[in-house]
């Protein structure tokens, strides 16, 4: 009788906490790639270096 009110046969609990830590990651994974898409894109301006030698 005891077995039968273990949280441990009882899997739903379980499916749920790990469909939401997956949805969580795709989320937090699709809000990184939209910072990485949406950055300022660098401007082609080269800057001189005074430590660096030019042979």
């Amino acid at each position: 009788m005891i077995s039968q009110s273990l949280a441990l046969y009882n899997w739903n609990n379980g499916v749920i906490m790990i469909g939401i830590f997956a949805l969580v990651c795709v989320v937090l994974v699709g809000i990184l790639i939209n910072f990485m898409m949406s950055g300022k894109p660098k401007e082609d301006v080269e800057e001189t270096d005074d430590t660096a030698t030019n042979l």
